[in-house]
């Protein structure tokens, strides 16, 4: 089970935490908030360079027409996340989920690819999705819609960018289980029309969504959100 790294305090129920931190990309549980301050005051006593990875999943545009600007925007979204040291899932597909992959490759980390497909080859030839830029690739064979679970489950913070009906997909199945959901505005797609279709849902589920065009500061009220907050109840499963 999790263990306080401070007090050494077993957490075996997560949701009874008091604090979180994110530290060099660790993910840290405190039983305590004075143990929690402890860390505050010299997390290299205490911190952990082993152990789960945040990580942050990008959904988006995988196909049209992509401006310059937009394909920007993805890429320092990936930087701002390679940068904190998370870890990223994408959907292991083109677009600007692949920006992203680029520039968090650009600086160095964990990509995990969660593919349709059942094999590599039918990654490459069906899907005419990439096989570079990830340190491994998780073959589903549930098609398109099927691997969207597993995306969104496997992600601490769902990042969404442009995106069409699939991403939309994507977004339902984080908002009905409560996620916390960043939206990187500029880059077009479903970005644009989010808000109003949030105000037309009128459902309470615990998520929360955070909207910025710049992608730093996106990453950065992201992390405040959860770790503030959000991680009380990362999801609908945590009672």
């Amino acid at each position: 089970m999790t263990q306080d790294p401070v007090c050494k305090t077993p957490i075996p129920q997560l949701g009874d935490a008091a604090a979180v931190r994110i530290h060099e990309g660790y993910i840290h549980y405190f039983d305590r908030m004075e143990c929690a301050t402890a860390f505050d005051g010299n997390p290299s006593a205490y911190a952990r360079d082993t152990g789960r990875k945040f990580t942050a999943g990008v959904m988006g545009s995988a196909s049209g027409e992509l401006s310059s600007q937009q394909r920007l925007l993805a890429f320092r979204l990936g930087q701002a996340l390679a940068t904190r040291k998370f870890g990223l899932i994408t959907g292991a597909c083109p677009g600007l989920p692949y920006e992203a992959t680029l520039g968090f490759k650009s600086v160095g980390g964990l990509s995990i690819g969660i593919s349709p497909a059942l094999s590599e080859q039918e990654h490459l030839d069906r899907y005419q999705s990439p096989n570079e830029l990830f340190d491994m690739i998780i073959f589903t064979g549930s098609g398109l819609m099927g691997r969207e679970v597993i995306n969104i489950r496997s992600s601490d913070v769902v990042i969404i960018v442009g995106g069409h009906s699939g991403t939309l997909g994507e977004f339902s199945i984080a908002y009905d289980e409560g996620k916390l959901i960043g939206v990187l505005e500029g880059t077009g797609g479903i970005t644009e029309i989010l808000p109003s279709i949030v105000e037309k849902i009128r459902k309470t589920t615990g998520t929360r969504l955070v909207y910025h065009s710049d992608p730093e500061q996106l990453v950065e009220n992201l992390l405040e959100a959860y770790v503030r907050v959000h991680f009380q109840k990362p999801s609908v499963f945590v009672g």
